[in-house]
């Protein structure tokens, strides 16, 4: 707790004690508190009502049993969350991860980081997230289709246009939310087609809303290699993940000048020096479903394939890293490579992807940083935008999404550079991040009174 203001530490030890065994959770917390001792001693009274406390305390926690029935006909059962974290701005807004590894203390995380994330993009929608250890790889359409059904009998009765409205996450993408959405329609008896976002485009989908998070990573990166009259152009990038954010990371990359040179699965890493062929990434990440060394085969010479345990792609030289895969992937190890080799950019596009040592040997080296729930923003952003194109009746073009996206990443950007002046700490998004996002969420529960 050495970086943590004395009047904050005795909170950051109390979530510790009544969240225990949550690494994640507590390593977002420590990370969030250490940026307010600025702000309590500019504003006591947000101690002295105990907003830091209730805002580290989710509104409502949801632990469910999913029993469903795989093609075998054996009966198999899996675990749900959803947490209802903090609704102050709006309706929890935050998605729905399918994986293994999913336990309370990584949506618990990942909904307090949604807090901030959700507030910084201006829009009216709260924090929350959700999940499931299921693990949709290797399942048939209709495995898939029978556990979402399953998970929504108990899930729906908590959701709601004004409630909580979930999304797509690691594991979940249009195939998911669609089973889940007829689902719920059927349950409810409603078309409500703002409950659900990242639909697809013939039932109430917003166009660019699955290039958003990357798309929108890019130009938050962008905007902060701008303030050293910088940009992609020219530049080596490298982004871990081949998923939906990575690919779309690359797109948005390519299209500014940048080559990127290498990209990642759970199977290891690729390095193409000439750029990565996005067409065929797409086809075997997206199309065929095939691990990533199916793409140095079918690129042939020139391609490096490099198996997990063998190195990190993080050893590869490069300008801009934009981690696009995972929690806790970029280590301290990796980010004093990445320093050595004259990295001048990073910007998350996985929720907290760097590590606290990463993150500080970073910013020490006078690194640009974008944060997570700063550069990532642009999912839930375009999300709310679907939101309100569902409201309305309405169905915008892609350019049209695509131009609110960049403004709000672009506000953003500003928001979180001016607050960290405003503060003393020039050219630290970190801090800008945690502080911007936590004061207009606890103005509003100020307002509000204690609930």
């Amino acid at each position: 707790m050495t970086n943590i203001d004395e009047k904050l530490q005795p909170i950051l030890a109390e979530v510790m004690r009544r969240n225990a065994g949550e690494p994640e959770f507590h390593q977002a917390t420590h990370e969030v508190l250490e940026s307010l001792g600025r702000v309590v001693a500019k504003h006591p009274d947000y101690l002295e009502q105990a907003l830091i406390e209730r805002i580290c305390e989710p509104e409502r926690q949801i632990i469910f049993r999913i029993p469903w029935v795989d093609d075998q006909g054996k009966v198999q059962i899996n675990r749900g969350f959803r947490v209802q974290f903090n609704s102050a701005l709006g309706p929890y807004k935050g998605g729905m991860r399918f994986h293994p590894s999913v336990n309370l203390g990584i949506i618990k995380f990942l909904g307090f980081e949604q807090i901030f994330k959700n507030a910084l993009t201006g829009l009216p929608i709260g924090g929350g997230k959700g999940g499931t250890d299921f693990d949709p790889k290797g399942k048939s359409d209709g495995e898939i289709m029978r556990f979402c059904q399953s998970l929504m009998i108990e899930l729906h009765r908590h959701l709601g246009e004004q409630t909580d409205v979930p999304a797509g996450d690691i594991g979940v993408g249009g195939r998911e939310i669609g089973y889940m959405f007829g689902q719920y329609k059927r349950l409810t008896n409603r078309y409500e087609a703002g409950v659900l976002t990242g639909k697809a485009i013939a039932y109430g989908g917003s166009r660019a809303r699955t290039e958003a998070t990357g798309f929108g990573n890019t130009y938050f990166t962008k905007a902060m290699l701008e303030t050293r009259n910088s940009g992609f152009d020219g530049k080596r990038v490298v982004v871990s993940g081949a998923g939906n954010v990575a690919i779309h990371t690359i797109e948005k990359v390519q299209s500014f000048g940048g080559k990127v040179i290498a990209c990642s699965d759970s199977s290891g890493y690729i390095i193409d020096e000439a750029g990565i062929d996005l067409e065929l990434l797409q086809e075997i990440k997206t199309v065929r479903r095939q691990r990533i060394t199916e793409y140095a085969r079918r690129r042939g010479d020139g391609v490096h394939f490099v198996a997990v345990g063998k190195g990190s792609v993080w050893d590869v030289p490069c300008d801009v890293a934009m981690p696009s895969a995972t929690q806790n992937e970029l280590s301290g190890k990796d980010a004093k490579t990445l320093v050595k080799n004259g990295v001048q950019a990073v910007g998350e596009g996985a929720n907290m992807p760097c590590t606290p040592e990463a993150i500080r040997i970073l910013r020490d080296a006078g690194v640009l940083f974008g944060p997570g729930k700063a550069a990532n923003a642009g999912g839930v952003a375009t999300s709310a935008l679907e939101m309100q194109q569902n409201a309305s009746r309405d169905r915008w073009t892609f350019a049209q999404t695509e131009e609110r996206l960049a403004r709000i990443m672009q506000s953003i950007h500003d928001r979180c550079a001016e607050t960290a002046d405003e503060y003393g700490a020039p050219g630290d998004y970190v801090l800008g991040a945690n502080i911007a996002g936590f004061v207009r969420v606890a103005e509003a529960m100020r307002m509000m009174g204690v609930i």
